[in-house]
């Protein structure tokens, strides 16, 4: 023992608190850096434990020298001794050498609780109340732990909203990329996917992405620091139990994997059954009439319940699969708990641990399993969330046929005529070998009404859909005014144009959002106008609402009539310079039929009118009619001069029209 140290130990068993305050004077602490304290307390404890427990005092040789041993000495004895001369110094520093490496083998947390008895011993001998330092620390202690507690609640308020909103605004950007992709699809992208498929897309694909987002950003970032935290811990112990926490984490992370391997095949097929349920689901909607007609709601009841069987059977599978996790986990931690328990009894039984810490070992561990468990919740999530980011992903990486040109026009600041000439223009739709126009080449002026007609499949509706390019032609070229429409934008080629489709459609709204919709500034008169020429203007005055009536989704409270000649109007209220009609007129009974073609040549003079029909009737009176057979011109002329030339505008005429009126 040094000479300081033996000061030491004849200052503290000095029952005066003077000579224990001076004591206390020389030894005080006048640094907080952590190494230099390290060292005080490795150089302390051996000391304390010396004054605190005789046990780790060495047993002394009697002085008669037959061998025998003495009782182990407390603190005061060796003192004694040591004044008295029985014990030398080279004794003593034996005996100091001897409980160092005693107390080295208890362990340092025997150690300082030890030493700290001893502290508490020196507190109640000095007369410090150490009832109030306890309840003073217990306060403080617990006012931090309050405070945290509070900070730790508003840290997770602020971060689930701040997850919430970075994952809502990301879908909300990411829908909009959907829904732009898709608006710029033509005809051959729609055709790659149904318009059930790109609502789920657009809708529960997004969904997914949303919520695993959200996921992520609470747990992901947050599992790591409390399993990185927890094994920073577990290393601080010493235990020597750390290759406990490495098996629980490589036996979880095998759990994980192995579910993840059985449920991703499924994860994929179920966003396909989802598509097939929304794809028979609008089907029956849509065509209930029919279905209704023919007495087929038994068929679609089990087409439905097929297609919604085969959901439910996949989501089952995969829910009872992921619902393994929880019970594995829960497990899989009292088995770690018991592993520790059972291997940690032996160190507290050697005295080379204690059981706080051994529990403390417990909390550490399971605080590094915790964060793997969340790990694993988000891998319930993944598949799922990987499979819809893959489908989004086809959307938006599906290449365009139809593309502007860097240096396109626009005829903005021109003045258009409207003038369409078709030069020797071919057809196919992609992937297909036959043609479906081929060789097509006619001029349609402006002034004029061009009339197309011909059988069902012979390419009516094909050809003028070339004109707005929803599609692109395969073989030749259009052009309108001499500038061929694959050099012009496409948003100024289609403010050219107005189109009037097959099937009308109308918007959710009123009638004067939808007269409207080509030209939302356009003025009520203008919108008026529009409607007297396409005799809508009768039946909208006698609504309850006028111009202002409701329009439900798709028009379905309007008559079919009364919803093409919506369609006319709005067609004609943008004022365009291309007018198209395709098949416009067959759901009009024939008094309404020849009152719209006699407004539309009087009252519009300057439009390049194209109809497509099937009756002649509504093309008799006009400039040029184009027959169709096959995707093939067989002919071009008047009424009368096709009556003369075209053996298939005869056939056409005969079985339409009386012998009168044919000599008419």
């Amino acid at each position: 023992m040094t000479d300081g140290e033996i000061a030491t130990v004849r200052a503290y068993n000095n029952p005066t608190r003077e000579a224990r305050t001076e004591a206390g004077a020389v030894l005080r602490r006048t640094t907080d850096d952590g190494a230099v304290i390290e060292q005080l307390d490795k150089a302390f404890t051996a000391p304390m434990m010396l004054l605190i427990d005789a046990s780790v005092t060495p047993e002394l040789p009697k002085a008669g020298g037959d061998g025998q041993t003495a009782e182990r000495p407390d603190a005061a004895q060796l003192i004694a001794g040591y004044r008295a001369g029985a014990i030398t110094k080279e004794t003593m520093l034996e005996i100091r050498a001897q409980a160092v490496e005693q107390v080295s083998v208890m362990g340092d947390t025997v150690a300082e609780q030890a030493a700290t008895r001893f502290i508490k011993t020196e507190y109640e001998a000095i007369g410090l109340d150490l009832g109030k330092i306890q309840t003073d620390y217990m306060f403080k202690t617990g006012a931090l732990m309050i405070l945290y507690t509070f900070i730790s609640i508003a840290a997770a308020i602020l971060v689930c909203l701040m997850a919430a909103y970075t994952a809502a605004a990301g879908a909300r950007d990411l829908r909009q990329r959907v829904y732009g992709r898709i608006l710029d699809f033509s005809g051959s992208e729609m055709n790659k996917f149904t318009a059930a498929s790109l609502i789920t897309r657009s809708t529960n694909d997004i969904q997914q992405i949303q919520i695993a987002t959200v996921m992520l950003l609470r747990m992901v970032l947050y599992a790591p620091v409390v399993g990185v935290g927890g094994a920073i811990k577990v290393v601080g112990t010493g235990m020597g139990m750390g290759w406990i926490v490495v098996v629980a984490i490589v036996i979880l992370l095998a759990v994980v994997m192995g579910l993840m391997a059985v449920t991703m095949p499924k994860f994929k097929m179920l966003q396909t059954l989802l598509d097939k349920l929304n794809l028979v689901g609008r089907e029956i909607l849509t065509g209930l009439p029919v279905i209704r007609a023919f007495g087929r709601e038994t068929h679609e009841e089990r087409r439905f319940d097929k297609a919604n069987r085969a959901l439910i059977k996949t989501q089952l599978f995969t829910g009872r699969a992921m619902s393994l996790m929880m019970p594995l986990m829960v497990f899989h931690m009292n088995l770690i708990t018991v592993a520790i328990v059972w291997f940690g009894a032996k160190g507290v039984d050697a005295g080379d641990l204690q059981v706080g810490d051994m529990m403390a070992f417990i909390t550490y561990t399971i605080m590094i399993v915790m964060s793997f468990m969340m790990l694993s919740i988000i891998s319930i999530m993944l598949p799922r969330a990987n499979v819809a980011a893959e489908r989004i992903n086809e959307v938006l990486s599906t290449p365009l046929t139809i593309l502007d040109k860097p240096d396109a026009a626009s005829v903005r600041d021109r003045n258009p005529i409207g003038n369409i000439t078709f030069r020797d223009v071919s057809f196919r739709f992609p992937d297909a070998e036959e043609y479906v126009l081929a060789n097509i080449s006619f001029e349609a002026r402006s002034g004029e009404t061009t009339a197309i007609i011909g059988s069902t499949g012979s390419g009516k509706s094909t050809l003028i859909n070339l004109i707005p390019r929803l599609f692109d032609v395969t073989d030749g070229s259009i052009a309108i005014d001499g500038t061929d429409i694959r050099d012009m934008s496409q948003h100024s080629l289609r403010a050219l144009i107005g189109l009037v489709p097959q099937t009308g459609v109308l918007f959710h709204g009123t009638v004067a959002s939808n007269l409207k919709f080509g030209d939302a500034h356009m003025s009520d008169d203008e919108m008026r106008r529009a409607a007297e020429i396409a005799q809508a203007a009768e039946f909208i005055d006698k609504k309850e609402g006028g111009y202002e009536s409701p329009i439900s989704q798709g028009g379905d409270n309007v008559s079919g009539g009364q919803k093409q000649r919506l369609s006319i109007a709005r067609a004609i209220a943008k004022r365009p310079k291309i007018l198209i009609f395709d098949d416009s007129f067959s759901a009009l009974d024939y008094k309404t039929d020849a009152a719209l073609r006699r407004a539309l040549n009087d009252r519009i003079k300057d439009m390049t009118v194209i109809i497509v029909a099937q009756r002649i009737s509504t093309i008799l009176r006009a400039d040029k009619i184009i027959v169709l057979d096959e995707g093939e011109i067989r002919g071009i002329g008047t009424h009368g001069e096709l009556m003369k030339t075209c053996e298939v505008y005869r056939e056409i005429a005969r079985s339409q029209l009386s012998e009168t009126e044919l000599g008419a």
